[in-house]
């Protein structure tokens, strides 16, 4: 039969596709984050310090004016600007004056477990990373010491954070080489620290598919430790160093998420509020049951602290979603979240430069547009901490 005019190659033209998009990437990189490709946290205004550390403005000037603080920059004008480590360093010297212990550093005490968090959706688009990224940075900025643990192939996290998945950790690894079944890499060889204070980074990368393709024959050959404990067991070799660990986990219920969900103490679904999400999430809850039941089976641990719905991508005005939501609070009650996170442009074009509503300068949005993704993420973020106060039986 004669060959078809126009036909195409599909495993050739997807290969340069995927050239061409490296490169194109590549370039916007060095455009955005010139020279050197790597990201800064901006600095923030006296009345944002002021409320990271939970005091008022005019306490924040009176503790400089009695020189109970370090000096940090400021504009030509006189008004203060603060690093994020000036925050951090602000937050110990009003802890360590504090009358009670864990007023301003409200992390881990003593015997209190690491909690780690995983944020995961059967459905991509969802806002998973979103979330995750901005609760991470979120809880820095509150002086909690957060370890993110990118398990997604796609490593969108990894790439918010200002490294390039395919090409900065050649030498060091990602994750997949600390959970590999063949000759594993300590996890404190994998982990890179960021640009932002207070988050470090267990990297993501195409490496991790590898995961889900040996497990099989690693179950017929018995390897241990088994699938399901492998993230748990590396996490204990580090987890000393933190008070929360967030897994961004990939958008399909593989051995990859069923390893974070085993090491969890905490679950976070997302879901956009329309029927075709909240039928997709349908199929995930019933798939998660069934295959979480199999490894309960076999051993593992399944005592969650909490599992809670967030809604995400929320439009107030938009009467179906009203519907929708109303439809899962009913069904699940307290299990959804209060705060939903607001669908937001602040936080879409911040997307746009691979940054986060953190990293962007105020001055680049409309005001109100501004302030209502950092509220919406403020009361988000707040309910999340809650949880985990709670968690710490606080």
């Amino acid at each position: 039969m004669p060959e078809r005019q126009g036909r195409i190659e599909i495993n050739t033209r997807i290969r340069e596709n995927a050239e061409h998009l490296a490169a194109a990437l590549e370039d916007h990189m060095h455009k955005v984050f010139a020279p050197d490709a790597r990201k800064e946290l901006r600095l923030f205004t006296a009345g944002e310090t002021a409320d990271l550390l939970g005091i008022s403005t005019s306490f924040l000037r009176k503790l400089h004016f009695e020189e109970k603080l370090p000096e940090v920059e400021s504009t030509a004008g006189g008004r203060r600007l603060y690093h994020a480590s000036d925050v951090q360093a602000i937050r110990d010297i009003l802890e360590s004056n504090a009358k009670t212990k864990g007023t301003y550093l409200r992390g881990r005490r003593g015997d209190d477990p690491v909690q780690v968090l995983s944020f995961l959706n059967f459905k991509g688009g969802s806002g998973k990373t979103t979330s995750a990224v901005h609760t991470s940075q979120w809880l820095a900025l509150r002086g909690y010491k957060v370890l993110v643990v990118d398990i997604d192939p796609q490593a969108s996290l990894t790439t918010l954070f200002g490294y390039r998945p395919e090409v900065d950790f050649l030498e060091s690894g990602t994750i997949y080489d600390a959970i590999r079944y063949d000759d594993p890499l300590p996890l404190s060889d994998v982990i890179q620290k960021t640009f932002f204070t207070g988050i470090d980074l267990a990297p993501g990368g195409l490496l991790l598919q590898e995961f889900e393709h040996e497990t099989p024959q690693a179950l017929r050959t018995n390897v241990q430790p088994p699938f399901f404990t492998r993230l748990a067991t590396v996490l204990q070799t580090v987890e000393q160093d933190y008070d929360v660990i967030i897994f961004d986990c990939p958008p399909q219920l593989g051995y990859l998420t069923m390893s974070a969900l085993c090491a969890s103490t905490g679950v976070l679904i997302t879901i956009v509020p329309n029927m075709l999400d909240v039928a997709s999430m349908s199929q995930f809850l019933q798939m998660s049951a069934d295959l979480l039941d199999v490894v309960s089976d076999a051993g593992a641990d399944m005592q969650f602290d909490f599992m809670r719905f967030l809604i995400n991508r929320h439009e107030p005005n938009d009467g179906p979603q009203q519907q929708v939501v109303a439809f899962l609070r009913q069904l699940f009650g307290d299990d959804v979240m209060v705060a939903p996170m607001l669908k937001s442009t602040a936080i879409s074009d911040a997307g746009l430069t691979q940054q986060t509503i953190f990293e962007v300068e105020r001055s680049q949005f409309h005001r109100n547009t501004y302030d209502r993704a950092v509220d919406s993420l403020n009361l988000v973020c707040q309910e999340v901490e809650q949880l985990l106060q709670t968690a710490w039986r606080r």
